[in-house]
């Protein structure tokens, strides 16, 4: 299992983040939820892969996304 998640989780955090992309540039109101959902997958690859640089990113990306959905469900 944790061999699948290092070989193809990749491929499906690529799509989620291009999708996310294209709602947001779309104004989509459920952009950033998708974003959110998207860093839960990444925090599993940074683990399973032992890539603990990326914890910052990934911290910073979910306080991000969190204030942008909170921003856009107040408008």
């Amino acid at each position: 299992m944790t061999e699948a998640i290092r070989i193809y989780l990749p491929w499906l955090l690529s799509a989620i983040t291009i999708w996310m992309t294209l709602l947001a540039g779309n104004l989509h109101r459920n952009a950033w939820l998708v974003g959110l959902g998207n860093q839960l997958l990444w925090l599993i690859w940074i683990i399973v892969t032992g890539t603990w640089g990326l914890i910052p990113l990934n911290v910073a990306l979910w306080i991000v996304y969190g204030r942008n959905h909170w921003k856009w469900a107040k408008r």
